[in-house]
């Protein structure tokens, strides 16, 4: 059992990792450009949740998180290398629309705003 600040440790690790992987190592058309957002790890370290946002529509967003779940045993497998970890957790991509959330509700604001003006 890990104490919580080295669970936070643990998945801000995998988080720049996976992210220089992403960038770097995988070569699947269907994986564009994603942010990671954030990494909740279980406390067993087993696990390992990856949120990632990323622009486009709905048909992008599925292919994408088909490449991801494709390609998620090959990120683990390099992910072991790269850290010091005697288990390297399983990893389950998540897409995190918070972004998209937070863009979509400051337009509302914006446009109510402007109404007000003009009113």
């Amino acid at each position: 059992m890990a104490n919580s600040q080295r669970l936070r440790r643990v998945a801000d690790q995998i988080q720049r990792e996976l992210s220089g992987l992403l960038r770097a190592e995988l070569k699947d058309p269907r994986v564009g450009m994603i942010t990671l957002t954030g990494v909740e790890v279980s406390p067993d370290l087993g696990h390992a949740k990856v949120f990632f946002t990323m622009l486009g529509d709905a048909e992008a967003l599925a292919r994408t998180e088909a490449g991801l779940k494709r390609a998620a045993g090959f990120l683990r497998v390099e992910l072991g290398h790269r850290l010091k970890l005697r288990v390297t957790p399983e990893i389950r991509f998540v897409h995190d629309a918070s972004v998209e959330r937070g863009v979509r509700l400051s337009k509302l604001i914006d446009d109510a705003v402007a109404g007000k003006k003009d009113g």
